[in-house]
C-alpha cells in the first residue's frame, strides 16, 4: 500500500474538496442514523396504544435532535393518526437532508478524484517526454499507453469512490456502534461478534488479488502491445499473409488475458457469500438476543427493531469492504506500475547550471567512444574531428559503420561513453538541453509525420510559421507542387504517421519541416534514398543555396555530386578512415574513390 503515499500530493493539492467532502459524508450519515431511533419511537408508541396506553412515552435512544422531536411530539398531545403521520414527515425530511449531503458529497469527492485523473494523465505525459532515448528502446508502446490509460483510471477508482465509501463506511459503523453500545451493550456484541471473522477473511483474500491484479495487468499491458504492433504494421502483416497467424497469436494473448481475469474474479467472488453469510449470521443473532430481552422485560420492541435496522443500514457498506478493498488493491497494483516509471530519472538531461546561449555551429569530438547499453555494441572509437561554423560535411559509409550514431551523439540523444564532445568549445552536457536542441533540425532516416495536415506537419518544430513561409519551405524541399495537386492543398490530411503519402513524400515533407526552422546545424540522415533522381536533384538544388553559411552534416550512403562539400568524411567501424575534398579523396584513390566510381557505374555513366 505505500506505493499509494505517492498520491498524497494531488489529496494535499484538492484538500478543501476533500474536507468538505468529509463533512458531507459525516452529514449525510448523522441524518441516516437518526431514522431508527424515530422508527423505534413511532414502533414502541404504535404499540402502547394498541395495548391500553392513551398516552405514549418511550424510553430510547438518546440522541439530543431525537430526543428534542420526540419530546416535542409528546408534548403536543397528538392523537395515535398525528403522532404517526408527524414521524412520517420527519422521517421524509431525514430522507431528503440525507440526500442533499449524498449529493454534495460526490459533487466534491467524485470530483475531486476527476481532477487527480487530469493531473496524474497530464504528470505521467510530461515525465514520458523527459525520458530519453534509451527508455523507449526497452519499453513497448504498448505498455506505455496502458499505464497511461487503464492504470490511471483505476487509480482514480482508488482516489474516488473507494476513498469515499471507506469513509462512509468508518463514518456509519462508527456512528451506529456509538448509539447501539449506548443503548445496549450486549445486543451490539451479537451485532458486531462476527465482524473479527470478516476482517480476517478480507485480509487472506486481499493478499491473493493484490498479486493476481498485477498479473492482469501485466497480461493487458501484453494485449495492448500485441494489438498496437498489429494495427501499426497492418501492411507488412497483409504483404506476408499473416493476418491469421497475427489473430492466432492475439487470441492466445487475449485468452491469457481472460483466464488471469476469471482467476481474479474468481477470488473476489467469495467476498459477498462472505459477508451475506455474516451479516445473515449477526441478524439472527440480534433476534434471538432481542426477542429474548423482550420476553424478559429488558428491551422495548422499538429498539429491537432500530438494531435490525441499523444491522441493514450496515449491510451494504459492510458489503461493499470487499469491493472498496479489491479497488485499493487493484489500485496499489496500477500505482506501483506507473511509480515505475515515474521514478525512472533520464541518463540524458541538463545540469542546474546549464548555459542558454545561440548555437554558432562548431564542433569537435575528442577521442570520442561509444557503447550502446542495451547491446554492448560499440559504434564508434576513439572518434577526432573537427567541424568549423558553416562547414558542409557529408558522411559516407557502409550500414552499421556508425553514421547514425555519431547524428545521435550530436542531438545528445545519449551521452558518449568514453571521450567529450563539444559545440562551441563547450562540452555538450553543460548546454541547456531544450535550447540547445531547438537550434537544431534533423531528417532522420525513419521519417515521422503526425496525423494531421501537411501545413501543421511542416510548421510542427516552430513557435509562429506563417503560410508563406510553409510554402517557401516546400519549394526548397522540391514539395510545393505536388501539394497543390492534393485537393486540400496545404490543408491536406495525411494520415497516421502519413500513410497517405509515398516514401519520397514523407521524406521531403520531412526536409521542408527541418528547413522552415532556420536552424544553426542541420544533420540530414539518409533522407533522400526513397525519391528518384530528377527529384533529388530538384532538392540537392534548393539545399545548395539554402546551406550556404550554415554548419550541415549530411549523413548518407551514396555520393552526391549536384550537392557541393566542404569536406567529405569516409567512417568505417566506427573510425573515420578519409577525410578531404572530393578532389584529395579522388586522388588518393581509397574507399572514397572505389565508391564513387562503382555509382557512377551503376548510374551508367
Amino acid at each position: 500500500m505505500k506505493e499509494l503515499s505517492y498520491l498524497n500530493k494531488y489529496f494535499w493539492k484538492y484538500r478543501l474538496r476533500f474536507v468538505l467532502g468529509l463533512l458531507f459524508i459525516v452529514a449525510s450519515n448523522y441524518f441516516g442514523v437518526l431514522a431508527p431511533q424515530l422508527t423505534s419511537f413511532v414502533i414502541d408508541s404504535v404499540q402502547q396504544r394498541m395495548s391500553g396506553y392513551h398516552t405514549a412515552t418511550h424510553k430510547g435512544f438518546t440522541d439530543p435532535f431525537i430526543a428534542s422531536v420526540t419530546g416535542y411530539i409528546l408534548k403536543l398531545d397528538l392523537s395515535f393518526s398525528g403522532v404517526v403521520a408527524l414521524c412520517c414527515l420527519v422521517l421524509l425530511l431525514l430522507a431528503i437532508i440525507r440526500g442533499v449531503f449524498m449529493f454534495f458529497m460526490r459533487q466534491t469527492l467524485i470530483v475531486m478524484s476527476r481532477h487527480i485523473e487530469f493531473d496524474q494523465k497530464n504528470e505521467v505525459y510530461r515525465h514520458y517526454q523527459l525520458l530519453d532515448l534509451p527508455f523507449y528502446k526497452t519499453h513497448d508502446t504498448g505498455d506505455l499507453m496502458n499505464r497511461i490509460s487503464e492504470d490511471i483510471s483505476r487509480v482514480r477508482m482508488y482516489t474516488g469512490p473507494a476513498i469515499m465509501y471507506l469513509i462512509n463506511l468508518i463514518v456509519l459503523i462508527s456512528m451506529s456502534v456509538f448509539y447501539m453500545v449506548k443503548k445496549n451493550a450486549e445486543l451490539s456484541l451479537y451485532v458486531l461478534a462476527p465482524l473479527p471473522i470478516l476482517a480476517l477473511t478480507i485480509y487472506y483474500v486481499n493478499t491473493i488479488i493484490n498479486r493476481k491484479s498485477e498479473e492482469v495487468q501485466r497480461r493487458l499491458s501484453d494485449l495492448t502491445t500485441n494489438a498496437q504492433q498489429a494495427y501499426s504494421g497492418i501492411r507488412v502483416i497483409k504483404s506476408f499473409v499473416q493476418e491469421r497467424n497475427i489473430s492466432s497469436f492475439f487470441e492466445s494473448n487475449s485468452e491469457g488475458y481472460r483466464k488471469s481475469s476469471m482467476r481474479l474474479f474468481k477470488v473476489e467472488a467469495i467476498y459477498f457469500p462472505a459477508i451475506a453469510l455474516l451479516m445473515g449470521i449477526s441478524t439472527l443473532l440480534v433476534i434471538y438476543a432481542g426477542g429474548r430481552a423482550y420476553i424478559n422485560g429488558t428491551m422495548q420492541f422499538g429498539d429491537m427493531a432500530a438494531f435490525i435496522m441499523y444491522l441493514t443500514m450496515l449491510t451494504f457498506p459492510v458489503s461493499a469492504i470487499g469491493w472498496v478493498a479489491s479497488t485499493i488493491q487493484r489500485a496499489a497494483a496500477s500505482q506501483k506500475r506507473l511509480n515505475e516509471f515515474l521514478h525512472a530519472i533520464p541518463s540524458v538531461d541538463s545540469s542546474s547550471d546549464a548555459i542558454d546561449h545561440s548555437l554558432n555551429g562548431s564542433i569537435e569530438f575528442r577521442n570520442l567512444s561509444f557503447t550502446y547499453p542495451q547491446t554492448g555494441i560499440t559504434a564508434l572509437h576513439q572518434l577526432n574531428l573537427n567541424i568549423r561554423k558553416g562547414e558542409r560535411v557529408v558522411l559516407i559509409g557502409k550500414t552499421g559503420s556508425g553514421k547514425t550514431t555519431l547524428a545521435q551523439l550530436l542531438l545528445r540523444f545519449y551521452d558518449p561513453t568514453e571521450g567529450t564532445l563539444l559545440v562551441d568549445g563547450i562540452p555538450l552536457p553543460q548546454w541547456q538541453l531544450k535550447a540547445y536542441r531547438k537550434q537544431i533540425s534533423y531528417v532522420p532516416q525513419d521519417v515521422f509525420l503526425f496525423s494531421d495536415t501537411i501545413a501543421n506537419n511542416i510548421a510542427f518544430g516552430t513557435e509562429q510559421a506563417d503560410q508563406e513561409g510553409i510554402v517557401e519551405a516546400a519549394k526548397k524541399a522540391a514539395m510545393h507542387e505536388e501539394i497543390m495537386r492534393f485537393s486540400a492543398g496545404y490543408q491536406t490530411v495525411i494520415g497516421e504517421r502519413g500513410v497517405t503519402l509515398s516514401g519520397g513524400q514523407k521524406q521531403r515533407l520531412s526536409i521542408a519541416r527541418a528547413i522552415i526552422k532556420q536552424p544553426a546545424l542541420l544533420i540530414l540522415d539518409d533522407c533522400l534514398n526513397a525519391v528518384d533522381t530528377k527529384t533529388e536533384s530538384a532538392v540537392l538544388g534548393a539545399l545548395k543555396h539554402y546551406l550556404k553559411g550554415k554548419t550541415a552534416l549530411v549523413i548518407t550512403h551514396r555520393i552526391f555530386s549536384v550537392l557541393e562539400f566542404d569536406r567529405i568524411l569516409v567512417l568505417e567501424n566506427g573510425r573515420i578512415i578519409e577525410d578531404g575534398s572530393h578532389e584529395s579523396l579522388m586522388e588518393r584513390n581509397g574507399s572514397y574513390a572505389a565508391l564513387y566510381r562503382q555509382q557512377q557505374l551503376e548510374n551508367g555513366m
